[in-house]
């Protein structure tokens, strides 16, 4: 810390410091990802609009201290007059470092992308991949519910679990991906560590690192998937993270809009539908509507879409459990969470599911041919 106060002090720009830092100490990660560490760290510094900011860093790297630690200090500009300076932003959060955060690391990433010739197949197939309620920010200690779950815990089964499915749909030729954002993402909703409606929670981490940390997993899976075949990102809204799921399915399609192989569909209706050949493929969350309701409302709100297709199918999520049933035209499934089990499931006993990731193969003549699990 004292290094990054130093060259701060020096007048060196964010960027420049992650290159020295990277260098001095020989780190491996990427020169963004150590920016926006040094981001978090100055965002603490006392304000640079303070009197003799400055100095104050000066002082604090020449004596060892920590300057997060300082909430206030004296000035004297040598009139005599001495006055008590407060650092309004000693909270550890910064509102204009987050913001540079998001809207810099967008700015950086939303480029022109090189196009990708993907092959042509007479017997293709669509694979879809639904990563269901990861809940990032989550918190479950094993001493309480005898299993440990926390956001490295979350992002690595996730990227474990897609790879899983990646290799157990390799038999097939897969022409396109449907990949289903959203679902509870993010554990909580607001600085209070609460969900949308204002449930408190166990959680891992501050709301803001856990948005990045989601937005750093979804840019990472669906441009892999993107190296595989072109890919429909479906971004299905949830009563975890109502607001900020929304936010980062937003980001996601701006990080991707030049993209050839890219499409989306990310606004905030409840039930999304998509047409791969023969199959009308709907998601939903599955905290709203009821299930024997589903197959209706797909007819009334996807007509066009229902009327050309011959095999259908709903995939919701929400109770974190397996549930599939065949209705008048429809086969509705709900999806298994690779989330561990908090304070809450356990002492009412929602424990014992399966935590796995699943997929789905579609034929675009024969309807869903294949269901794939990654059990974890």
């Amino acid at each position: 810390m004292s290094r990054i106060v130093e060259l701060h002090a020096e007048g060196k720009s964010k960027a420049e410091i992650a290159r020295i830092i990277k260098s001095e100490n020989g780190l491996l990660q990427s020169d963004e990802t150590i920016r926006r560490s040094i981001s978090g760290h100055l965002a603490e510094l006392p304000s640079k609009e303070s009197p003799d900011a400055s100095a104050i860093e000066a002082f604090a790297s020449k004596h060892g201290i920590d300057v997060s630690t300082i909430s206030s200090y004296w000035f004297n500009d040598g009139s005599g007059i001495s006055v008590n300076v407060k650092n309004k932003n000693n909270s550890g959060f910064d509102w204009d470092a987050v913001r540079e955060e998001m809207l810099t690391t967008m700015a950086d990433h939303k480029r022109e992308f090189e196009p990708i010739e993907y092959s042509d197949s007479a017997d293709g197939h669509c694979l879809v991949i639904d990563p269901a309620d990861v809940h990032i920010g989550k918190l479950s200690d094993s001493f309480e519910t005898g299993c440990d779950y926390d956001n490295q815990t979350a992002v690595k089964r996730v990227k474990e679990g897609v790879r899983g499915i990646l290799q157990k749909a390799s038999g097939f030729d897969i022409e396109q991906i449907v990949f289903v954002g959203g679902n509870d993402i993010l554990h909580i909703d607001s600085p209070s560590r609460k969900t949308t409606s204002g449930t408190s929670q166990d959680t891992d981490g501050m709301w803001f690192r856990n948005f990045l940390i989601a937005k750093e997993l979804y840019i990472d899976l669906v441009g892999s998937l993107l190296q595989i075949a072109p890919v429909h990102f479906v971004f299905n809204p949830s009563n975890h993270d109502y607001t900020h799921g929304f936010f980062l399915a937003d980001m996601i399609n701006t990080y991707f809009a030049n993209h050839d192989g890219f499409t989306s569909d990310a606004d905030l209706q409840h039930r999304k539908y998509y047409q791969y050949g023969s199959n009308l493929i709907g998601t939903t969350h599955g905290d709203g509507a009821k299930q024997a309701d589903l197959p209706l409302l797909m007819a009334t709100e996807a007509p066009v879409m229902w009327a050309g297709t011959k095999h259908r199918y709903i995939y919701t999520h929400h109770v974190h459990h397996k549930q599939s049933k065949d209705y008048q035209g429809v086969t509705l499934e709900s999806l298994r969470s690779p989330s561990g089990t908090d304070g809450w499931h356990h002492r009412n006993g929602y424990q014992h599911a399966p935590k796995a990731i699943e997929g789905f193969v579609h034929h675009p003549e024969y309807g869903q041919v294949a269901r794939l699990t990654h059990n974890f």
